[in-house]
């Protein structure tokens, strides 16, 4: 029900291309809130959203600011520049959490219990008064492990909003379930360039993101944000296929997903189909027969070729290197990197090192 009333009301407020473009206001905090370049390279969810939108559909005001809470944001009148501009067939996000629980801190701090869900339904009503869309998005969760396990800093604070969007029929984007899966998806050490890690600036911060975790966690609330309002889909500018799903989800493949080195496989061999030699070959995932395709790697040295020879399947050589004369159908070509030579069945074809510089070639084909 919730989900079909998302969608008459996105309909009935849809702008259409003669129209001004709807707008997106974000109240939030420092995880969705915008820096400048003297800040780089720490950016916010929010930062990156229009990059997702059509501007000329829904135009993103970002209100979000670092180390607000439901409370603060409310007491510095920031929900008020919101009310001021808000109007019928807006869109209100609403995202806190992370300052809120800082009991310390009396200014901020709002139990979970009792305080925190009733200045949230403060926004939530503000929506509904000017006849806009409120949605609640639960804390973005921490880049925060011990022991090898990913810590939920937002718990009681995450089922406050879970609650209350429940309670209320107000749409939920689950951020914190969305990216606990895609830090636990990355790895502790794999994270880290998504979010303050910067020894330069001799920052080691978990909770706030770089540019591109920014980008990464924008599309994870338009990814939801799109499942609960499919109309959106058609203002959407990139795509949002970041979808974190659990290792080992829908069965083990034949032979595991991995990282195979180069250094690890390399067979000298001479050139192939009757080619002078030197050659180094780099069989990439050879033993994986269940590949619908094969990809390898072939460095053609000094000298060195690719015999001339007709074609039983369709092939492509990358050239990521060097300078060589390539012969097809009897038609000879100067090539170097960056060239893309395809080959179809029943042509045939050859390719010979030129100059000093190593040929290095990438070759993909059919299984």
């Amino acid at each position: 029900m919730l989900r079909l009333l998302l969608s008459l009301s996105f309909l009935l407020a849809a702008p259409s291309a003669l129209c001004a473009p709807h707008r997106i206001f974000i109240a939030g905090d420092s995880t969705a809130a915008e820096y400048g370049p003297e800040r780089a390279p720490q950016a916010g969810w929010g930062q990156a959203l229009q990059s997702y939108l059509d501007p000329a559909v829904w135009e993103v005001r970002n209100h979000a600011k670092g180390g607000r809470s439901t409370r603060s944001f409310i007491d510095e009148k920031r929900l008020d520049a919101i009310a001021a501009e808000l109007q019928r067939g807006d869109v209100l996000l609403i995202q806190f959490g992370h300052n809120d629980a800082k009991f310390e801190d009396p200014t901020r701090y709002t139990d979970p219990a009792v305080a925190y869900p009733r200045f949230l339904m403060r926004y939530v009503q503000l929506a509904r008064d000017k006849g806009a869309t409120p949605v609640l998005i639960t804390p973005v969760a921490r880049l925060l492990y011990d022991f090898g396990s990913l810590l939920d800093t937002h718990g009681v604070y995450t089922q406050a909003v879970k609650a209350l969007a429940s309670r209320e029929q107000v749409a939920l984007i689950d951020l914190n379930d969305s990216s606990t899966r895609w830090i636990r998806g990355l790895g502790e050490q794999g994270a880290r360039p998504y979010f303050m890690f910067v020894p330069e600036q001799n920052k080691a911060d978990g909770t706030h993101f770089s540019v591109a975790g920014a980008t990464a966690v924008a599309c994870l609330v338009m990814r939801d944000w799109v499942a609960l309002q499919p109309e959106l889909t058609s203002a959407l500018k990139r795509d949002i296929d970041c979808e974190v799903r659990s290792a080992g989800r829908g069965g083990e493949a034949t032979k595991p997903s991995r990282v195979v080195h180069e250094r690890d496989i390399a067979v000298t061999q001479p050139g192939p189909h009757g080619g002078a030699g030197p050659t180094t070959a780099y069989p990439f995932f050879a033993e994986d027969t269940d590949l619908p395709f094969v990809l390898r790697k072939r460095v053609l040295h000094k000298g060195a070729g690719i015999g001339l020879h007709p074609q039983h399947k369709d092939e492509i050589y990358y050239i990521v290197s060097g300078q060589g004369s390539y012969v097809l159908d009897g038609k000879q070509y100067d090539v170097a990197a960056g060239d893309a030579l395809l080959t179809k069945t029943g042509s045939s074809h050859a390719l010979q090192q030129v100059g000093e510089e190593d040929l290095v070639v990438l070759l993909a084909y059919p299984r």
